[in-house]
Parts: structure tokens; sequence; C-alpha cells
């Protein structure tokens, strides 16, 4: 199929992007990337009336480094974010996280922001924001605010973002990173959505016990998952094989997945337990191999 008829606008400023959603509302889609948007209007799942083209507003394209926080722009393209120098230094567990999502091309293509707002609840950006606990800066006509990672996903394919409301940059905090982080997801060949994605930052103290830890999981709800359960388990240990097999249970037990035509409720469940120990144990080890080298 082919998209339904369109207006098409252009706009050279943030400021003038804005006043546009303002004007046409539910009616106006924003369009950067084109890598979720496109195939929706092709089937007609969504006939906006006009589409707003943000592709060339190179003010939003940026990854920098000021004070504490980590910035990058939501039209800075996927491929750009995962070869970024400074990415790999300050956020290493989101630079392991984006050579799974779709192909080369994808990530040429695609932007940054326009995976979180799509907000499918399996994309590796979205899950590893959430673990990083990073923060959103939305943009109106009227107004900027700013949303935690954990709060922006309301459920499938549905944010935070308001119709008059647009997504200006990510903020991931620098200041204290955890020396260990895993991301890991399984699907049934590369390039495919993940059937189950979990990721993890871990940080231990001088005796090698489990300082801080962060876990989420994807493809288990309608939104990411922050697995609660396993941080009040694991925190203060030091990580036992039997501990491991406990937190991967425990990170299962606080799910609820859905079967469909892909993988069954119980096939999810068991992908979610044994991801959830896989991340875990390959970012201890990190973090204690990275506390280590640093002494």
């Amino acid at each position: 199929m082919k998209p339904a008829a369109f207006d098409y606008l252009r706009p050279s400023t943030v400021e003038e992007a804005c006043q546009y959603l303002q004007e046409y509302g539910e009616e106006g889609k924003l369009i950067a990337g084109g890598q979720s948007l496109v195939p929706i209007l092709n089937m007609r799942l969504s006939t906006p009336e006009c589409l707003i083209d943000i592709s060339g507003l190179e003010e939003l394209k940026y990854i920098r480094e000021e004070g504490d926080w980590l910035h990058i722009g939501a039209l800075t393209r996927q491929r750009d974010v995962e070869r970024s120098a400074l990415v790999r230094e300050k956020t290493p567990l989101l630079a392991e996280a984006l050579p799974y999502i779709g192909h080369m091309q994808t990530r040429n293509r695609g932007t940054f922001g326009g995976s979180l707002v799509h907000a499918d609840p399996t994309a590796e950006i979205p899950l590893s924001l959430l673990a990083l606990q990073a923060a959103v800066v939305i943009q109106s006509a009227e107004e900027t605010r700013e949303v935690n990672v954990e709060d922006f996903f309301i459920t499938y394919l549905t944010t935070d973002l308001m119709p008059n409301e647009m997504l200006r940059e990510v903020k991931i905090p620098t200041g204290s990173i955890p020396k260990g982080y895993s991301f890991q997801e399984y699907s049934r060949k590369h390039g495919d959505f993940a059937l189950v994605a979990a990721a993890c930052v871990l940080d231990v103290d001088e005796q090698e016990r489990i300082a801080s830890v962060r876990l989420t999981l994807g493809g288990v709800d309608a939104v990411p998952v922050l697995a609660r359960e396993v941080e009040g388990l694991i925190l203060g240990e030091k990580l036992t094989d039997s501990l491991l097999l406990e937190a991967g249970r425990a990170a299962a037990a606080d799910i609820d997945p859905e079967g469909d035509l892909h993988a069954s409720r119980e096939y999810r469940l068991h992908l979610a337990q044994v991801f959830a120990a896989r991340v875990l144990e390959t970012a201890y080890h990190r973090a204690v191999l990275g506390k280590g080298s640093a002494t």
C-alpha cells in the first residue's frame, strides 16, 4: 500500500517546527529518519494531515559532555552514536547495545530520539537509557520540560509527549559511571526484533560486594521494565552461582509477558530468567575487573 495524501512542511528551526505542531496538533506528524513512521504510513495505520520533516535541523544533531551529563541530540543518527568515542568512554552499555539495532543501513538513517519516541518495548535504546537513569528534554512552542525516562513510557508505542511537543535531547548522568555493564538480547536472527532483551549496570565495593545495580528487561511488557526485585536481593552480596540463579528467577517473577506468534508467554519468561542472569554475571565480572585496574 501507499500512504494517504498529506501536506509536507520542512521547518528550518526548532521553534518553527514547534509552531507547526501547535497549529496541526494530532493531525501533524514529525518525520526524521522515517524508519518507524514510513511503514506505518504505507500500511495506513496513521493518516496524518501533515508531515513535518525535521531531518534538516542540524541544531539537534550532537553528542557532547557538559559537566556530569552526556547530551545526545534527538536527531543524531544511531550510527553516529554507535561510533562515538565519547559514548564508548562514558556510557559503554549504550555503545554495546547500538549494534543490535536492525542493520547498519537501519542505523545510518534511524535517529536516536526517533527510537525513544516510537517506544517499541523491544527496542535497544529505550531499554539502555532506562538502565542508565537518563532523562529527556521535551520542547513545545510554550515551554521546555524534562522527564525521567522511567516516566516517559506510558504503554505500547505511547509516551508522555503531547501532540504539540517534540523531543529535543537525551541527557545521561555520567558523574558516577558503573564499571560493570552488559547488554544482551535474543532474536531469531540478527536484525530481527528481540524476543527478550536485558541490560544491566553494576558496581562493586572494595570487597567485591554489589554496591549498586540496575537491571532492565525488554520484550516482556508494553514498556521496558526495571527489575526492582533483583536490586533488593543482591545488594551487599558477592555474586555466586546460587545467587545468580535466584536473581534470574526474581527478574522473571517480576514480569507477566504476553505470548504471540513469535514466542509463547512461557518461553519469554524462560528467556527473561536466562538473560537477566547473563547480563548480571557479565556486568559483575566487568565491575570486578574494572575495580582491579583502577587500583
